[in-house]
């Protein structure tokens, strides 16, 4: 086996001579990320550094890392057969283990055969060994689904997948009302939490799974320490329910691990839980329980989807694993209660759905109404502060009436006709505009919007409200407060607040302010920083093509000397010819290289302009 420093030399010029699409390959997958690099020989070192290795080892399964050990513990250069005889009940996988090894840089290959680096050996001794990975049997762990309660999983998975899609779809209505504050140590604080627990129908230890599944599906996101719907939630909101549940699936699936999508959809009829994290933990040894959380964090969330119930696939769930996700959707539809797009307009101001409401009428609806409770038959109310706030997005008595005339199967009752016709004349009794010109007044100063009122009484009743002392309002006259706050934050301010306000332009016309709350969504190139460390690198290298095959043997013989290696030296004799020297450097200055001829003793001088190429020495 080679020494640590031959595998730094034999690594660093195995890394050399990558193209650039290549290096950057390996360098994501071992998620190499130091941008101080400032050679191959560094990055070599890198690569080769316990903690790197370790961190590469964690994501290899059992037979990968028998690989491994199966190379160090033979002579170099052993044949792919060799390597297979000594992985007993291992073998059928060898040659793909040990070419996902060579491409994360743990093992390496030449034409006379398979090369394994001396710390990569090292730090897989440190806590097991061949015997103990050849012969570890798997556990008994991941036993055939039963097919006779095929039916009562399929309830128990579309009521949950049912759920978790409805408390989705109340979660992103939520955060777009009022986003959610996620705590700086992680985490959403818990006057949050249980607003969106409130709002979702569910225990405030189920808010967060169903957080992660939908920034997993890009429909929620983290935007200046805030939870935000995000663009492609507008979309998913109008799909019908069983599309919704498909993009949840889906991109469940999709952003599975590649390790952890091949274990399950190799075991799409097998049960999951506590056995796949137990088999999961022998087939990942090196996993520690990183990999087992995994295991449990995706099962929790497939058990969420209906993708299984009590542990065992559903039949959308076996579908998604093993024909993908249309064939899931169809099969998951199916077992969804039938949607309706009718209620019941009743004369306490109540509406209720008999039915999952569409989800394109429900979105419509929760402008107009809040949602009192949910399960198969939803209530939804209205008030006074739910049709201002439908007004303020851009609604109208008219079409307030039309719509739900359109939905509804016992006409307009005569409370809620009175109770829209009030508010909308009501509305805009509260005025937001923007200062355009400063009247020079002192209480003025500074003053980005004004809020006027109809009414003395109702500004005064704005003015000591507390929820709305964050946007400094200042009086100005009975009818007149300025704030040195954007008009749009006034408004929605008030808005939100339930006062019947309007906002106006500069010719005192009401106007509509579209509130777009969203959050930005920033791609990051994941391999940017691989991409800048190989810039670097070639950066470094860049000079005419000798200077830098000076700069690189120098670099070689130097590594050689410090390490005290010897080296295959190539020289080039003056007759054109050229002769293998092998040395031991001893110092190199002066552009001259001082060594020991190891087959003949002597000491030999040599110009380093006369040495064509550096190796590893012959043995």
């Amino acid at each position: 086996m080679p020494t640590s420093s031959t595998s730094t030399l034999s690594l660093a010029g195995r890394l050399r001579d990558l193209d650039d699409a290549e290096l950057v390959a390996l360098l994501t997958l071992r998620e190499v990320r130091d941008v101080r690099l400032h050679d191959f020989f560094d990055l070599a070192d890198s690569m080769l550094d316990a903690a790197s290795i370790q961190k590469a080892l964690s994501h290899l399964d059992r037979t990968t890392l028998a690989a491994i050990a199966a190379v160090g513990a033979l002579p170099e250069f052993s044949t792919t057969a060799e390597v297979t005889a000594k992985l007993a009940d291992l073998a059928p996988g060898a040659e793909a283990a040990l070419e996902a090894a060579r491409s994360l840089a743990l093992l390496d290959r030449t034409d006379e055969g398979w090369l394994s680096y001396t710390p990569v050996v090292d730090q897989l001794r440190t806590w097991t060994s061949l015997e103990k990975l050849v012969a570890e049997p798997a556990p008994a762990a991941v036993a055939a689904a039963s097919s006779a309660d095929t039916r009562f999983t399929d309830h128990i998975a579309g009521e949950r997948a049912f759920n978790s899609t409805n408390a989705i779809a109340a979660l992103l209505s939520e955060i777009q009302r009022e986003p959610a504050r996620e705590l700086a140590r992680g985490g959403i604080a818990l006057p949050e939490n249980k607003r969106l627990g409130a709002a979702m129908s569910v225990e405030l230890d189920g808010v967060a799974p169903l957080v992660e599944i939908a920034e997993r599906a890009g429909l929620a996101a983290l935007d200046g320490g805030v939870w935000l719907p995000t663009q492609a939630a507008t979309e998913w909101m109008l799909r019908p329910s069983g599309e919704r549940w498909a993009h949840l699936a889906g991109t469940w699936f999709a952003r599975l691990p590649g390790d952890i999508r091949d274990l399950l959809s190799s075991r799409a009829g097998a049960t999951w839980g506590e056995r796949l994290a137990d088999y999961v933990r022998w087939l990942y040894p090196a996993g520690g329980t990183r990999m087992r959380e995994r295991a449990l964090d995706y099962s929790r969330d497939a058990e969420l989807l209906g993708i299984t119930a009590n542990h065992a696939p559903s039949t959308p769930g076996a579908a998604l694993l093993s024909s993908g996700e249309d064939t899931a959707a169809e099969t998951m539809t199916a077992l969804f209660p039938p949607e309706t797009d009718r209620v019941y307009l009743q004369h306490d101001l109540t509406i209720v759905s008999p039915g999952p409401l569409v989800p394109r009428l429900d979105a419509r609806l929760r402008t107009i109404a809040d949602v009192e409770s949910r399960a198969l038959a939803t209530t939804y109310r209205v008030s006074e502060a739910t049709i201002n706030r439908a007004l303020a997005s851009g609604e109208t008595a008219d079409s307030i009436r039309s719509f739900l005339s359109q939905i509804s199967l016992t006409g307009i009752p005569q409370p809620l006709e009175y109770l829209i016709v009030g508010a909308a004349a009501r509305f805009g009794s509260l005025r937001v505009g923007r200062i355009i010109e400063p009247t020079g007044a002192a209480d003025e100063q500074g003053a980005q919007s004004y809020v006027t009122a109809e009414d003395a009484s109702l500004l005064s009743a704005v003015m000591v409200d507390h929820g709305l002392g964050s946007i400094g309002l200042t009086r100005v006259s009975p009818l007149r407060a300025v704030s040195r706050f954007d008009q749009s934050v006034v408004f929605w301010s008030l808005s939100e607040a339930r006062y019947p306000v309007a906002a106006e332009d500069h010719r005192g016309r009401i106007v509509l302010l579209e509130r777009r709350r969203v959050a930005r969504t920033v791609i990051v190139d994941a391999e940017s920083s691989a991409e800048a460390i190989v810039r670097k690198l070639r950066l470094a290298g860049e000079s005419t093509s000798a200077e830098t095959g000076q700069a690189w043997m120098e670099r070689q013989i130097d590594t050689a000397i410090r390490a005290k290696l010897a080296l295959t030296v190539t020289v080039a004799m003056p007759d054109g010819s050229s002769i293998d020297l092998q040395l031991e450097p001893a110092s190199l200055a002066g552009g001259r290289l001082r060594a020991r001829d190891r087959r003949s003793d002597l000491e030999r001088t040599l110009p380093l302009r006369s040495i064509t190429s550096v190796g590893p020495p012959q043995l």
